[in-house]
């Protein structure tokens, strides 16, 4: 039987934006000048102590405007994924080992030639803010987030994607049992949504096996080691909602989304049409402000993937922030990744011939919620021999 959380606090730093159906609703602030102060000048050393694999990133949560260094000459690699699918073996290999270098160097990837149509990502905008927008606020909270197995599933009001920092997102997580289970309407506010998303869902997932493949090979590994692990393993799909920018938004502090790294094997997004994700070049600790063509899909490595290949390939640390074009900001923002994991019950432990393990075997459910905890609070984290 899984343990659950909610962190069911309604009041936020500031005014929320959602609306019922009879315009804005505005949440009142329980939260003084300087607790929101705080909040928005946090650092990730505050939340070391929750991290399982090594990470010597220092950041702020949010963008400080004026503040910060951008790498703007770094530009990420692009990877045709279509040619490795396709490819004789010697070309898989050079792809996969392009591939590595990109994930060596800088812990993302950009995925072209996948086999998904652009236009696929043009509806699946529309339904995110359709379902985000049209859907009241009192519907929104019945589906409320709470931890199933290893992830948070559900609904996140705007500002409360975590504990720890005020985020200008509302956020829906969708795990695999909400394309499969008959009872879609336990899971979806939208029955159109619902319909679109398990097609994309589907779409996605044939992806996990060629990208996990060309990961093995430039890991050194069998690229088939990992099939049975990735077919049918646990995934999300989460919608962000990032509702347009107004002026109290705009200098309150907060960013669009806090400066984390994924606690997966690997994130596939596809390209958002505003600009807005930062990428932190651990090479100089310089901001690279990443941009893909349409249809394209941006894949990093986060923790999952750091631990099992003994550090070889980062969790690297990103970010949304505001665009830096004025009319954009005026613009809601839509992004729905896949977050790929393992089971649950499967264990963690290094690959063989990555040299000495710095990592001992952990079940991919402590490894998760342990180093989740941190935005959803401590008694989150699911202990050796919990379920």
């Amino acid at each position: 039987m899984c343990a659950w959380h909610t962190s069911f606090h309604l009041a936020h730093w500031g005014p929320a934006s959602f609306d019922d159906g009879a315009g804005p609703l505005y949440i009142a602030s329980d939260m003084s000048a300087q607790d929101r102060k705080d909040d928005v000048d946090a650092r990730n050393r505050e939340f070391l102590r929750y991290d399982q694999v090594d990470k010597v990133q220092d950041y702020r949560l949010a963008e400080a405007a004026g503040t910060e260094s951008f790498d703007d000459a770094f530009v990420v690699r692009t990877i045709d994924l279509g040619r490795f699918a396709a490819g004789d073996d010697a070309t898989r290999r050079a792809i996969a080992d392009e591939l590595g270098a990109a994930l060596r160097e800088i812990g993302f990837a950009i995925l072209v030639n996948t086999g998904v149509d652009s236009a696929t990502y043009d509806t699946a905008e529309e339904h995110v803010s359709r379902m985000f927008e049209t859907t009241p606020l009192e519907r929104k909270l019945a589906f409320r987030a709470a931890r199933v197995g290893a992830v948070n599933q559900g609904y996140f009001p705007i500002e409360e994607t975590s504990d720890i920092h005020p985020d200008l997102v509302e956020g829906w997580v969708f795990c695999r049992r909400a394309f499969v289970e008959a009872d879609q309407d336990a899971f979806w506010p939208d029955v159109a949504a619902a319909r679109f998303f398990r097609g994309h869902a589907a779409r996605h997932e044939a992806l996990i096996r060629p990208v996990g493949r060309a990961l093995m090979l430039a890991l050194g590994q069998d690229e088939e080691s990992l099939d049975t692990r990735l077919d049918g393993t646990d995934f999300a799909v989460r919608l962000n909602y990032y509702p347009p920018i107004d002026e109290r938004a705009a200098v309150g502090g907060a960013g669009r989304l806090l400066g984390h790294e994924d606690v997966t094997l690997f994130t596939m997004l596809p390209a958002p049409s505003i600009e807005g994700l930062q990428v932190l070049n651990r090479a100089n600790m310089k901001w690279v402000r990443l941009t893909a063509p349409r249809g394209a899909l941006i894949l990093n490595t986060g923790d999952y993937m750091q631990r099992i290949s003994n550090d070889v390939f980062p969790s690297t640390t990103h970010r949304v922030s505001k665009p830096r074009d004025p009319a954009a900001m005026s613009r809601a923002r839509a992004s729905f990744p896949m977050n790929v994991y393992l089971r649950a019950d499967d264990v963690l432990e290094v690959l063989p011939g990555l040299g000495d393990p710095k990592y001992a075997p952990i079940r991919a459910i402590e490894f998760h919620t342990r180093t989740t905890a941190k935005y959803y609070g401590d008694d989150y984290a699911v202990r050796e021999g919990d379920s």
